[in-house]
């Protein structure tokens, strides 16, 4: 099964290069489903080290020359073969693996170039604020955030253990939205039909059903994954999500997020994908961050999570076990 898993990914990682290689024609034109409007139908990945907010010694510099993105593109190359066949490390870190051995660095999928748009490379995915940071949050937002976390020692119940950990939806906000990369299973599926947009999500199996000229929901209906109602401008499909609940918390937000994404296809391997994300009680200010979805081969496989085996109630178990042995 390794080994299968092995080729999967060499194949996967080979196929990317060369997504990243195809010719755009000049001829291209938006395909269009038979109601008019562009097809963004198919299979479609946001895997790219381009990191959420610009990293420090980059503050000034949004974008990259191809021979500046290589030296950067090549360091991340090295470390991740640095670390292969380990089952310990910074990258498992970053995936809440460290120390369990549950994974090895073969089974993160990354990517492995900066995203490009509009022909050169991003050094943040964020875009406004113009430093490429995520603005700051609120005080109201830190107290509220500091209640409900009780300082990260919520091992009481399952109720209390977070959303992605119980496998209910997807680990970093891949769901969305807004729908952000992060280091596996950057995978998508969207369907359409005059009234309806289907996002099949690859990690965690979430499913987003966007509904196309409806409107929200009565502020009591919350969803995790928040009210989605569509609408075409132009060329661009916008999705408007409020109804959040109090669960969510994409990065500590409050139930009155609201995420305005727009999906405009730019070429026949690519769709251009942007959102705004508000909050009052919770950001400083809006944010915005763009960035390609690049079409992928299929299938997406069945996600697999620990949601009904050992992991949760070995979590709770060890909470109990360190209670009685006068730990915290």
């Amino acid at each position: 099964m390794r080994v299968m898993k092995r080729l999967l990914v060499v194949f996967v990682a080979v196929s990317a290069l060369l997504w990243g290689q195809a010719p755009k024609g000049k001829n291209w034109s938006v395909p269009r489903t038979p109601d008019g409007h562009p097809d963004l139908q198919g299979i479609w990945t946001n895997a790219t080290i381009t990191p959420l907010e610009r990293p420090a010694g980059l503050e000034n510099k949004p974008t990259l020359t191809d021979a500046e993105a290589k030296v950067f593109e090549k360091k991340a190359a090295e470390e991740l073969a640095k670390v292969d066949g380990a089952s310990d490390g910074p990258l498992l870190a970053a995936a809440g693996s460290a120390g369990t051995g549950g994974y090895n660095v073969l089974f993160i999928d990354r990517g492995s170039e900066f995203a490009r748009v509009d022909g050169v490379k991003r050094t943040s995915l964020v875009i406004d604020p113009p430093n490429g940071r995520v603005p700051p949050i609120t005080t109201e937002a830190r107290q509220r955030n500091a209640a409900l976390s009780r300082g990260g020692k919520d091992f009481d119940s399952v109720k209390e253990r977070p959303l992605a950990e119980r496998c209910l939806v997807g680990f970093g906000s891949t769901s969305g939205p807004p729908m952000l990369p992060v280091l596996y299973n950057n995978n998508y599926q969207i369907v359409q039909t005059p009234d309806h947009v289907m996002i099949l999500v690859e990690m965690v199996h979430d499913a987003r059903i966007v509904r196309m000229n409806g409107t929200h929901a009565g502020p009591a209906v919350r969803q995790l994954l928040g009210d989605s109602i569509g609408h075409w401008e132009g060329d661009t499909l916008v999705v408007d999500t409020t109804n959040f609940t109090d669960k969510t918390r994409f990065r500590g937000a409050s139930e009155n997020l609201h995420v305005i994404e727009r999906f405009t296809r730019t070429a026949a391997d690519s769709i251009l994908y942007r959102a705004t994300i508000e909050d009052p009680s919770t950001f400083a200010r809006p944010w915005i961050i763009e960035y390609p979805f690049v079409a992928a081969p299929g299938p997406i496989y069945e996600y697999a999570c620990h949601e009904g085996n050992y992991s949760m109630a070995d979590i709770l178990g060890g909470a109990r076990k360190a209670e009685t042995e006068g730990k915290k």
